[in-house]
Parts: structure tokens; sequence; C-alpha cells
């Protein structure tokens, strides 16, 4: 379902976030999950990509499978660097024949191997310049009951890592959503009034796109510090970090907090009126549902 419809349809968007596993073994305990995923009636997943490029089959093969094999509605990750614009309409051609409607549209990172990597060199060096290239693929489509791909873009709330001007980053973001973007998937927060400022200064700068909120919930100190890393900016409110302190030697008690905290979030920001909530799930659905279940709900269609 091309996501405007889906948009139509939901007055909040729940959904998930996966990744591809890169064994048989993981692939196939992933799917034995599925069914707790599905029974959670998201109004959309998304698979990611690897940097680049590095999971481009596994992310196919997911998307079709979940495409083919359940009632989820896959969206794919696709990232432009390290690739051409020719070899990014091969892809998005291979989503189209599957019948895939969606695409989120990132400029992604280089290859870890990649050493002093040359950002110049990309063919498309920007998000914007993808979501063009997808636009135009609509365009040529020649199918005129047929809109093509539905595109969302990636934004930051708590700020870009690579661009610490802030102005010049909603420039940025409003140059995708000018470009042709149909919606905006923040990246994970977790403190509320930084998506509440960063929905304010959308607004003011004219971007009138569906924004959704995404959340992670802690699992573990470990998983915290990998957040912290990962994320490169991602800020952790002191009352949330005394939290985990205060069960540092209880791996349960943090994995509980980190689920309280995401349900206290998911709680505020379905009082202040938020689109979406797209949830990072690690391809677990266990804290996933337990939120649910705290929020009154068995399924996201009660929530909306």
């Amino acid at each position: 379902m091309h996501i405007r419809d889906i948009f139509d349809r939901d007055a909040v968007t729940f959904s998930f976030e996966f990744f591809p596993p890169r064994t048989d073994e993981g692939s196939e305990e992933l799917f034995r999950r599925i069914a707790e995923f599905e029974a959670l009636e998201p109004s959309f997943v998304s698979v990611t990509y690897g940097a680049g490029g590095s999971t481009r089959q596994l992310t196919h093969d997911l998307v079709v499978r979940l495409r083919t094999q359940t009632r989820l509605d896959p969206i794919p990750h696709l990232t432009c660097v390290s690739h051409t614009a020719a070899e990014l309409e091969t892809i998005l051609r291979r989503y189209a024949d599957a019948s895939v409607s969606n695409v989120l549209a990132l400029r992604g990172d280089p290859p870890a191997t990649a050493v002093a990597y040359d950002r110049s060199r990309d063919e498309l060096k920007f998000a914007a310049d993808l979501v063009r290239l997808i636009r135009k693929m609509n365009e040529r489509s020649g199918q005129p009951e047929s809109r093509g791909f539905g595109i969302g873009v990636a934004g930051f709330p708590e700020g870009h890592p690579d661009t610490r001007n802030r102005l010049l980053e909603m420039d940025h973001l409003k140059a995708k959503v000018d470009a042709g973007a149909d919606y905006i998937c923040t990246q994970m927060f977790f403190d509320n009034a930084e998506f509440y400022d960063w929905r304010d200064r959308c607004d003011l700068a004219g971007i009138k796109v569906p924004l959704l909120a995404g959340i992670m919930p802690i699992a573990s100190m470990a998983g915290l510090r990998r957040m912290a890393e990962l994320a490169g900016g991602t800020r952790f409110p002191a009352k949330l970090l005394r939290r985990i302190d205060r069960c540092r030697n209880d791996p349960e008690a943090i994995r509980q907090n980190g689920i309280l905290w995401a349900t206290e979030q998911c709680r505020d920001l379905l009082d202040h009126g938020v689109r979406g909530i797209h949830f990072y799930t690690l391809n677990r659905s266990d804290a996933t549902r337990q939120i649910y279940q705290t929020l009154g709900a068995r399924d996201s269609s009660a929530l909306r």
C-alpha cells in the first residue's frame, strides 16, 4: 500500500524496523518471531540496508519474503553511498516488480572497510538526490493509475552528527521534502522535548509532511553504550541514566526500566498528537509487545 494511503487510513501509524540477518539460521529465527509482530498489526515495517550496500541482496530477499509470505507491508531502506544512479534504478525496478510500494531514501554510510572514503566521488551525494531520482522514475513509469513509490526520509531531532549548524541542517531536511519526500522518520531519541522542539522548527521551515517518532527501548547497559556509539549524538537524559544506574547490576531490571521509559515516551507522544511511532526493534518483539500492553492495547489498531 502506498504510504499516502496508509496515512489516510491510520490517524496514528505504528511501525517497526527490522534488519536482515546475515545467516540462514538468523533469517529463520526472525521469521519464527514474525507472527508475534503480525499480531500487533503495524501500519508498516521497514528493513535496513547495510553500509555501502553491504546487505543489498539480504535486504531485498527479506523485503520480498515479508511482502509475499506475511501480512506485513515492508518498506526497504535504500542508500546512495557507493552506488551509481543506474545501480539504484535497477534495485528500484526489482522492488517495483515485487509490488513493493514504498522506499526509505537515505544518504547512508560508506562500508566499514573503506578507508578515507571520498563522498565527493559518489554520483548521488545526498539523500535529496536519491529522492529526486525516485521521483523521476515515478514520473517515467507511464502508468497514470500508479503513483510509483512512496518515499520516506530520515530526520534528526537532536541534530545530524555530520552537520553542527542546526539552521543548515533544517535546510537540508527541507530540501529532501521539496525533492518529493512523503514523510520523515526520526532517528531514535530519549527526550520528547527534543522531538517537540524539532517538530516546531519543521513547521516554521514549512515542512508539512507526517513526522514519525523513532523509539528504541534500552535492553541492556551494553546496548545503551552501543546506541551512544552508533547514533553519534543521541542524548540520554539524566533522569534516565539515574534509573539505569540504580539497577546496573540487575540486567532484567535494566531491561524493564528501558521498556518503562519507552512506554512513558509513547504515552506522552500520543497525548501530544504525534503522527506516528516507529519502533527500532532489533528483531525482537517482546519489548514492543510489552509497550503495547502497558498502553492498554493488544494491537496497534486500538491505539490509532
